[in-house]
């Protein structure tokens, strides 16, 4: 059971604890896209996975705060039994690329918590778990903060996020950090417990040579671009699914 719960932990992080660097990459150049930064909200999921043959369920939260000046995201993973399993936070500046994360700290079951650090007055990447650094260039993310990078370049430019397209940035995990592509794959209805939802499914494929999670997003224009569904899916077909169950949007308060 053990093994099953460790994978479920590692899905709602909005984003992506699973999805490991390949080989460390240097040398990477500035991401530098139009951003529309959402209004802050509280997101509320339902989690369900198949691991091992075992079907697993939980929930989880994110909550998403931003000002002029100001960024922070907090989730939380809930299995039941179990409890809290994981935890994942990104905090950090508004500068002309956008999200500009200066903490990314990572808690998972029974494990003491890793951080990366973006130190922006020497300009370097550095990790807790490893003796890695990398220079900041403008644009670089963490693997929570990177989704709603995401999501506020495609408010900016909704017209360009069509299908065929793709967007790339580079992200610190929390032992290196390595280039991400998106892509537009379609626009899809999907079901929800919010109603039928139009998305726009975007899609992340691991590195060529690594044997790792692939990972599916569905974005909702009509409610802020917030991400709606994520599925990671293993190499041999298991999954962990979240589905948005409930959204306090903060417009204006």
């Amino acid at each position: 059971m053990k093994p099953s719960l460790l994978r479920l932990s590692l899905a709602t992080a909005l984003c992506c604890s699973m999805l490991t660097a390949s080989a460390a990459a240097t040398d990477h150049s500035a991401s530098k896209y139009k951003i529309d930064l959402p209004p802050s909200a509280d997101l509320t999921y339902a989690i369900q996975a198949k691991q091992s043959g075992i079907t697993l369920g939980g929930e989880g939260s994110v909550k998403w705060q931003v000002d002029d000046k100001r960024f922070s995201v907090k989730s939380e993973t809930r299995a039941m039994l179990f409890g809290k399993i994981l935890e994942a936070s990104s905090e950090g500046a508004i500068d002309s690329f956008g999200l500009a994360p200066t903490q990314f700290v990572n808690k998972r079951f029974r494990k003491e918590a890793t951080t990366t650090t973006f130190h922006r007055d020497s300009g370097t990447i550095g990790f807790s778990e490893s003796s890695e650094s990398y220079p900041i260039k403008g644009g670089e993310q963490d693997r929570t903060s990177i989704i709603w990078q995401l999501i506020s370049v495609a408010r900016a430019a909704p017209q360009q996020f069509k299908p065929g397209s793709d967007w790339t940035f580079f992200v610190a995990g929390m032992r290196d950090a390595e280039p991400w592509t998106f892509k537009v794959i379609s626009t899809e209805k999907i079901k929800t417990p919010l109603g039928d939802l139009d998305t726009v499914h975007i899609f992340k494929a691991p590195p060529p040579d690594a044997k790792d999670q692939q990972l599916d997003i569905w974005l909702a224009p009509s409610l802020e671009w917030y991400p709606v569904r994520l599925r990671f899916t293993d190499p041999n077909k298991d999954f962990v699914e979240q589905t948005l169950q409930q959204v306090n949007n903060k417009a204006g308060k």
